[in-house]
């Protein structure tokens, strides 16, 4: 697939994406790294293996996957954000790696050989795809048998940070009140259902370790920082300078109403790491 024949909604992700990539993990706030290494740590990559990084982003995954696959492996990160993958590059080559290949390109259709990655993984991705079963089956084709998959996907949040994202909600577009993304409800709302997602692509051996991640913000602003540097940046994009100040507001109010008596203010996140099998 040309990405001139990528689908609007993904092209339209991309582009907050684009918009982020300057701060993206980059705001002092441990997210994405927290995720990425606890998949990696899953998914036991081995020395010499051939990864496909699927969505890299600014790299949470990709450079813990290079450093354990080594000089005699090769992992190739694909992002369909140029703002992302020009970020990242810059990265890599600031880090001197050697082993890591970047590509824009749409992570519903990766333009890859067939058995052409030991090992596929996917942060916090697999939800954004317009759809998830087919982009699944094309992955299915790019890991080699006898390969391994492993992607994260979010359950629960604590309901302090369910309410917080739930002033945004009269302000978003339908297209926005996906509830894939919230681990509310659909495949995406359970263990069995991501799983599921996985069996049906082919995948065998599927399994789930979840954990709960706490992220701690030293005050209102800080969220409001790390709030626009990653996908929830499309958020304050729908609601506008119109409602900008409101939303703020109530969203600062909430936050100072959550917060423990050392000053921190804590939400958390319960994470999943779904992993499985090529046959």
């Amino acid at each position: 697939m040309s990405l001139a024949e990528v689908p609007e909604s993904s092209r339209r992700i991309a582009s907050v994406f684009d918009r982020a990539a300057a701060t993206y993990d980059g705001v002092g706030v441990p997210w994405f790294q927290p995720i990425a290494d606890r998949l990696v740590a899953e998914v036991r990559p081995a020395a010499g293996e051939r990864v496909l990084d699927v969505g890299c982003g600014r790299g949470a995954a990709l450079f813990p996957l290079a450093e354990a696959v080594g000089p005699s492996g090769q992992v190739t990160g694909i992002d369909l954000s140029s703002g992302m993958i020009a970020a990242t590059a810059a990265d890599v080559a600031a880090r001197g790696v050697t082993n890591v290949s970047l590509a824009v390109m749409d992570a519903s259709a990766p333009s890859l050989p067939p058995g052409s990655a030991d090992l596929l993984t996917a942060s916090l991705v697999l939800f954004f795809l317009p759809d998830p079963g087919a982009a699944l089956s094309r992955w299915f084709d790019v890991v080699v048998g006898g390969g391994r998959i492993g992607v994260t996907t979010f359950g629960a949040a604590d309901p302090s940070w369910t309410a917080l994202d739930d002033l945004f909600r009269p302000f978003l577009p339908q297209q926005m009140l996906d509830a894939r993304t919230s681990g509310r409800q659909g495949p995406f709302g359970s263990d069995e259902g991501v799983e599921g997602l996985l069996a049906a692509a082919g995948f065998t051996g599927t399994r789930t370790v979840g954990f709960h991640l706490p992220v701690l913000f030293e005050d209102p602003e800080e969220w409001y920082r790390w709030s626009w540097s990653h996908g929830q940046r499309a958020m304050w994009e729908a609601v506008g300078t119109e409602h900008h100040d409101e939303v703020r507001d109530l969203a600062f109010a909430h936050l100072e109403a959550c917060r423990r008596a050392d000053g921190i203010i804590p939400l958390g996140q319960h994470v999943r790491v779904t992993l499985a099998d090529r046959p």
